[in-house]
């Protein structure tokens, strides 16, 4: 029998040994590794070049969405399935559009956990049940409806130094590497990503790397000014 290859990605290292230990009890599937974040995702997808990536969506040290595109473009073939408590719609079509192609709760049962890697091994894109009550195309439809820029895009008005954190934030940078790029506390970050998020009407990270490359109105900002030294 031909093994599923399982990478799972998960920063809860309790949780991360519960999942790998309970994947490695199916006859049909073989975690080839288990790391608790994507800094080594290159070296790890090009020597396993796993079938299945299980992501956590809410990674505390790096940007999930940024992972996602990350292991699409070393090793396109990789079924990647995130796991969350709750993803809200908007996460949903963020990630299908990166190239996810299943969600499972954390709080799914077990049998649940191993429905939804062997279907997504087999080719099927899962979603998490309290948005199956529609197609999945027409999910990803009305979140494309919604992700347009609205009139807040053209008269929100958006410090420099607000600017430079939405340009991080769509490079995938955490506030962490934000404070040290631009040589601010973390605290100072977090305050400028709230206010990103009010002034543009938005709840999610996700959303504010979406504007970025959506929005007619920040791209002629960025390319008419010089916002961060390389």
């Amino acid at each position: 029998m031909k093994k599923i290859k399982i990478l799972l990605i998960e920063d809860n290292r309790l949780l991360r040994d519960g999942i790998a230990s309970l994947l490695k009890k199916q006859p049909d599937m073989r975690v080839v590794a288990t790391i608790g974040d994507g800094k080594n995702i290159r070296d790890i997808i090009e020597k396993h070049k796993p079938n299945i990536v299980l992501l956590d969506l809410g990674l505390k040290s790096q940007n999930s969405l940024h992972v996602v595109k990350l292991i699409k473009e070393i090793f396109q073939e990789a079924k990647i399935i995130v796991m969350d408590l709750v993803p809200v719609q908007a996460d949903v079509f963020e990630f299908v559009q990166a190239g996810v192609s299943g969600f499972i709760l954390k709080d799914a049962n077990v049998s649940e956990l191993y429905q939804t890697i062997r279907k997504v091994n087999q080719g099927a894109r899962i979603l998490p049940h309290q948005l199956t009550g529609s197609l999945f195309s027409q999910i990803v439809k009305n979140a494309v409806v919604r992700s347009k820029p609205s009139i807040i895009d053209k008269s929100v008005r958006l410090t420099k130094r607000e600017l430079q954190v939405i340009e991080l934030v769509s490079d995938g940078l955490t506030n962490k590497e934000i404070a040290q790029k631009l040589r601010l506390s973390q605290y100072t970050v977090k305050s400028h990503v709230h206010n990103i998020l009010e002034k543009l009407a938005l709840t999610t990270r996700v959303q504010i790397a979406k504007y970025a490359h959506i929005s007619d109105t920040y791209k002629v900002t960025k390319d008419s000014t010089s916002l961060i030294s390389k």
